[in-house]
């Protein structure tokens, strides 16, 4: 109880504490004290009916007695009384949900997305010295806790969008943990942001994804769509990313993410339409301009009955150190019967694959061709 708590409430109470001192690392310290306070009273006194309140306001108080022992904002006390934290005075509709500010300012265009989303990515310390970095910029530069104006919101809800995507896309390659990681903060900025369409197409996009993730191997090997046992597939939350993906095109969706959601719909069909997803990739193509699009396209359009067509389409793409370029181009030579050309296409592929699964299910194409 108290470990689902602290996973569910951390990045709520932190984003609060953030908020109010204006600093991450006096928030990080003041959050870590509320955390172990928890785990020091609650298995004795119990958890509280609002725990997110209780770690909030106790963490609020650690930050004010720190403050006033090192009297850095001595001038500031007098306009933050708090009384100390009990159990029963909490009400958790006074507590202000900052998480969404927290994730933009994350990524503000003065932060490098790209090497914080793979800060998630890399070694602890790695880690530490990216994240230190990032936010001494956020205090030197004076970036502020807030959700962007309507001029901005559009590029800024891209880079938050692009994150989450990218934490996503790590998890679905077998980590787990990321995954649902990802889909959570996908629900907080669903939650957050209601009338905006891309972030509903996000989460749909990444719970139907979620919902073949028992069928996606088998024990450690790759399973492709086309040979998965959908009796493993989470059909509920197939439903329900559904059900998220009807709220955003109700909203006007019409991007990339909307469509992508579309997409995966599509193609946890009982008889899938491959036509119709060849023409969602069509306008994928459209929106983002992407190779990959395009060979995703060609893979639907060879799926839909013409291989020779889609091997010409991948063929003229540029894409030549991308290992799904070759795999996929291997796949479409070998139901041509040009077997000699698969194996090279093959062996290109297995050069640039990364994880065992990808090794394992090239080698055995080449051994099967």
């Amino acid at each position: 109880m108290l470990e689902e708590v602290f996973r569910d409430e951390w990045g709520r109470v932190l984003a609060s504490l953030v908020g109010f001192l204006g600093d991450f690392d006096k928030a990080e310290d003041a959050v870590q004290e509320a955390f172990a306070i928890a785990a020091e009273r609650w298995p004795a006194s119990g958890v509280p009916p609002n725990p997110g309140a209780w770690l909030t306001t106790t963490a609020r108080n650690r930050a004010i007695d720190r403050i006033r022992r090192e009297r850095t904002l001595a001038g500031k006390i007098h306009l933050l009384p708090e009384p100390e934290a009990v159990m029963d005075e909490f009400d958790d509709t006074v507590i202000k949900d900052e998480r969404l500010e927290l994730i933009f300012t994350c990524c503000h265009p003065a932060l490098e997305t790209a090497e914080i989303a793979r800060a998630f990515l890399v070694s602890e310390e790695t880690m530490k010295r990216r994240l230190s970095r990032a936010k001494a910029k956020i205090k030197a530069t004076g970036i502020p806790f807030a959700v962007p104006g309507a001029h901005l919101l559009p590029d800024r809800l891209d880079a938050v969008l692009a994150v989450i995507y990218l934490i996503y896309n790590e998890g679905y390659s077998g980590r787990v943990d990321l995954a649902a990681e990802a889909i959570r903060l996908g629900r907080v900025l669903a939650t957050l942001m209601p009338d905006e369409p891309e972030a509903h197409g996000l989460l749909a996009l990444m719970m139907i994804h979620h919902a073949r993730r028992r069928a996606r191997f088998s024990g450690e090997d790759l399973v492709l769509l086309e040979d998965q046992d959908r009796s493993l597939w989470d059909h509920a939350q197939i439903a329900a990313g559904r059900a998220v993906l009807d709220r955003a095109v109700a909203l006007g969706g019409r991007g990339a993410y909307v469509i992508q959601a579309v997409i995966a719909s599509l193609q946890t069909a009982e008889r899938i339409d491959w036509p119709q997803v060849a023409e969602m990739y069509r306008r994928l193509a459209e929106l983002t301009g992407s190779a990959v699009v395009e060979l995703n396209r060609a893979v639907a359009v060879a799926q839909a009955g013409d291989p020779a067509a889609a091997l010409r389409a991948v063929e003229a793409l540029d894409l030549d150190g991308y290992l799904y370029y070759h795999s996929t181009r291997g796949e479409l030579l070998r139901r041509l019967g040009r077997g000699d050309k698969a194996k090279v296409a093959y062996s290109r592929a297995l050069e640039l694959a990364t994880t065992p699964p990808e090794r394992r299910f090239l080698t055995r194409r080449l051994e099967q061709t």
